[in-house]
């Protein structure tokens, strides 16, 4: 098994939505796909997803330093971690918050991503 062209492909996925290119980022989402965020918020799009966190942060990018792949069953699990940074809606700049991204791809395509980090404790801290 090739361990590499998921971690390619999530990298590309991640890539399209920093870029918000939504619709190409879109079709490397199975139908039904969840998308689980902080606070246990899930989401069934992209779009609906970018619309809950209007007003966190004018925008954010990943630092992606590094992917760690393994199967999972019939599945193949990619997690993705890194620092984001970007600027808080005051146009402060951030930059370091740990993140981890572990999506599950199956027949080609994501069917869940769940994204940890720390921005809502960097965002206590301000």
């Amino acid at each position: 098994m090739n361990l590499t062209q998921p971690a390619s492909l999530v990298d590309h996925y991640l890539q399209l939505c920093e870029d918000r290119q939504l619709d190409q980022a879109g079709r490397l989402l199975a139908p039904g796909a969840r998308l689980v965020f902080p606070g246990g918020r899930c989401f069934g799009s992209l779009d609906e997803m970018v619309a809950a966190s209007t007003g966190t942060y004018r925008w954010v990018r990943k630092h992606r330093d590094r992917y760690l792949v393994a199967p999972d069953g019939d599945d193949i699990a990619v997690t993705s971690l890194g620092r984001l940074y970007g600027q808080w809606p005051d146009g402060t700049e951030f930059d370091g918050i740990r993140y981890a991204d572990v999506f599950l791809l199956r027949d080609g395509l994501i069917v869940e991503q769940h994204v940890f980090n720390d921005l809502a404790m960097a965002v206590a801290q301000r």
